[in-house]
């Protein structure tokens, strides 16, 4: 039986709240990868959904600027400036591709996040990084 959209909805807000810190941002990159990969495809067959396209991409830019925004300066220093930058250049190659629709950018920026995204996953693999305790809600006995 397929899930309804309300079910499939439901099923994303429970494990974006149950998640840890690691666990979001690789929800964040595997969607920013699953929305450049339907530009890609749609800016490759040339298809004549430019809105598709447009709002692909701009929903990726969206989550890039978050995760930008996320960055804590002050603790993640050298880190944090190198991957404030890469995000910053990853918007400006995704706002070139968009205006020339030019696929290639796009692929590119695809797989820097792809391989972020796979280092994401192995360090939130080795560090046992729980969500916060929700107040008022208790699972022990």
């Amino acid at each position: 039986m397929a899930m309804t959209n309300y079910q499939a909805a439901a099923y994303k807000q429970v494990r974006v709240k149950t998640a840890g810190p690691g666990q979001i941002v690789i929800m964040l990159y595997d969607e920013t990868i699953r929305q450049l990969k339907i530009a890609v495809e749609l800016l490759e067959t040339g298809s004549k959904q430019l809105d598709k396209v447009n709002n692909a991409i701009l929903k990726a830019r969206d989550i890039i600027t978050e995760l930008m925004v996320s960055l804590d300066m002050e603790q993640g220093g050298d880190f944090a400036q190198g991957m404030f930058s890469l995000y910053v250049w990853f918007n400006e190659q995704l706002l070139e591709a968009n205006i020339q629709k030019d696929p290639k950018p796009v692929q590119v920026v695809v797989n820097h996040l792809t391989e972020i995204r796979e280092a994401w996953a192995q360090i939130a693999g080795k560090v046992d990084v729980k969500p916060q305790e929700r107040p008022g809600v208790s699972i022990r006995g």
